[in-house]
């Protein structure tokens, strides 16, 4: 099947948020984003902020102001801001590290590191079926992004500039986390029988898993030429710069895998044989390979 598009209000997205990267974002332990599930009466609130070492009452005042103002904030965005995503469910083969996605050549990462447990070293191919046994597997690919003009707001008001900022971050990530859970039930429907709370599909509860580009397990952002083959992102209003980061900056994009063992993991650091293969398998010099893999390179 081609890319589905699908644009979502703020309202409809934002009982999605994960707070607690809200928060990290503007310098808040996670312990500070409780306020967002705490009831709105006043004598919750004092009861929240009464439970803090007399020390940290001040930062949680901050962080109680911080959550009011960002409601306000989305109520605002609610009138203006959509958040558009785009899917796509595709026929995929593993063959070795590499993925075959509709006949696109998909190259991936291998830790090289050694665990401490003793596991084996993963690749996300390890999670769909391999070429040799003739029968394609099913992944998907996805994008989200916030429109536009809502990353323009406020550029004069520097406060309120970094608020819708870091609100549009998390509303292009909540806006995932919905349109994963309708994949999951329906569109794939590879678990139409899933019934989670929000807080348990925050903490990935749900089977499958959704490493986005520029993640540990994913780590190489050229990647997003190829999901851009495969997604037409600039259906959702994403374009590419010449070295493949997305805008607006809002934006998140990355595979879903529905495999009951599949799970997250950091390929970490990789060797230069490692790079070299990489490099070939992606069709790219090894000194271009090389800039976009430089967190992944010993120092």
């Amino acid at each position: 099947m081609g890319s589905k598009v699908i644009s979502y209000r703020v309202h409809e997205v934002s009982p999605y948020i994960n707070w607690i990267y809200f928060f990290h974002a503007w310098g808040f332990q996670p312990r500070f984003a409780a306020i967002a599930h705490i009831h709105g009466c006043d004598s919750c609130r004092a009861l929240w902020l009464a439970s803090f070492p007399e020390a940290e009452r001040a930062k949680a005042a901050e962080a109680m102001q911080l959550f009011k103002e960002a409601g306000r904030m989305l109520n605002q965005l609610d009138e203006t801001t959509t958040v558009r995503c785009a899917f796509r469910i595709c026929h995929a083969y593993a063959d070795g590290d590499n993925l075959l996605i509709e006949d696109i050549l998909f190259p991936l990462l291998r830790q090289q590191t050694p665990q401490p447990d003793g596991e084996p070293f993963l690749c996300l191919s390890d999670f769909v079926r391999p070429l040799s046994s003739g029968i394609p597997d099913t992944l998907g690919l996805f994008a989200s992004t916030i429109s536009e003009e809502a990353e323009e707001r406020y550029k004069d008001d520097p406060y309120k500039h970094l608020l819708v900022q870091t609100l549009n971050d998390r509303l292009a990530e909540a806006a995932t986390e919905k349109m994963h859970e309708y994949i999951r039930k329906e569109a794939w429907g590879y678990a139409p029988d899933e019934s989670l709370p929000i807080p348990d599909l925050l903490a990935e509860k749900y089977q499958g898993i959704r490493p986005a580009v520029g993640y540990p397990s994913l780590p190489d952002q050229s990647v997003n030429f190829l999901l851009d083959r495969l997604l037409d992102m600039k259906q959702i209003g994403i374009t590419l710069t010449e070295n493949g980061a997305m805008h607006p900056h809002s934006s998140v994009c990355g595979m879903m895998l529905s495999h009951p063992a599949s799970r997250y993991f950091a390929v970490g650091q990789i060797g230069e044989d490692q790079l070299a293969d990489y490099a070939r398998r992606r069709g790219m010099s090894v000194a271009d390979m090389r800039r976009f893999l430089a967190a992944n390179l010993p120092k």
